[in-house]
């Protein structure tokens, strides 16, 4: 199961997904039609999209009877909806409380509730696997506002928080990127992107399937690793030399 699929991140982790193996679930919001394009190239069979909101827990609750129905138990959870919009972070009257709450209730307390009620089908697997999609901005307190670096924090403090209270049957781990490449970075000066990439060791910024291949790593190859925060960033809080 994959919230906010329909999205960059979330679309280039729903086919590394399924080119694991998985069947699919991909949530999506309003994207209907972005759903239905991505479901029709992915391999395998089975695949379908799912209609939900993290913000209504009538909306997850009605997903966690369909997974139940589906298969009754649930192997992976991708926390991939957010949302944010850039503002100065010295522009404290920009971010308006308005802001502020969807922010926080879309960027954590969705990402709790949809835990919460899938908690059942995850404990259900074998080897259930929660990943959280953070961002380095929450270690860092650099990035589009104020309230977006707060919102990351308190996601991975959850990450660590259930990590330790869902172990051992459900493993929960952050999966943090720093600038990727996509929508959001599109709509931001050429300059800011190459003075970025500059200032990254690796010398680019993240690509969607960079944060992919991070996400099968976890799910596929990392086993024993619960409660972390893996940056998938090229390096960029070090600076360059």
């Amino acid at each position: 199961m994959i919230t906010g699929a329909s999205g960059g991140i979330g679309s280039a982790i729903t086919r590394r997904l399924a080119k694991d193996g998985f069947t699919i679930v991909a949530g999506y919001h309003t994207a209907a039609d972005r759903a239905d394009q991505l479901l029709a190239d992915l391999p395998g069979p089975g695949h379908r999209a799912a209609r939900i909101s993290v913000l209504d827990p009538a909306s997850l609750d009605e997903l966690a009877g369909s997974l139940q129905a589906q298969a009754g138990h649930l192997d992976v959870l991708v926390n991939c909806a957010g949302v944010t919009r850039p503002i100065p972070h010295d522009d404290l009257d920009g971010l308006d409380d308005d802001l502020i709450n969807e922010i926080f209730a879309t960027n954590w307390r969705g990402p709790f509730a949809t835990i919460r009620a899938l908690r059942p089908l995850l404990n259900a697997s074998e080897n259930a696997v929660v990943i959280n999609i953070s961002s380095v901005a929450g270690l860092t307190g650099q990035g589009s506002n104020v309230a977006y670096c707060a919102s990351k924090a308190a996601l991975d403090s959850m990450t660590r928080s259930l990590g330790r209270a869902l172990a051992p049957f459900i493993r929960v781990v952050s999966v943090s990127p720093g600038w990727v490449l996509g929508e959001y970075a599109a709509r931001m000066p050429t300059e800011m992107i190459d003075a970025q990439s500059a200032a990254t060791p690796m010398g680019r910024l993240a690509t969607p399937d960079d944060v992919a291949a991070a996400v099968s790593a976890v799910v596929n190859d990392l086993p024993f690793t619960t409660g972390s925060m893996i940056s998938v960033d090229g390096g960029r809080p070090l600076g360059t030399s």
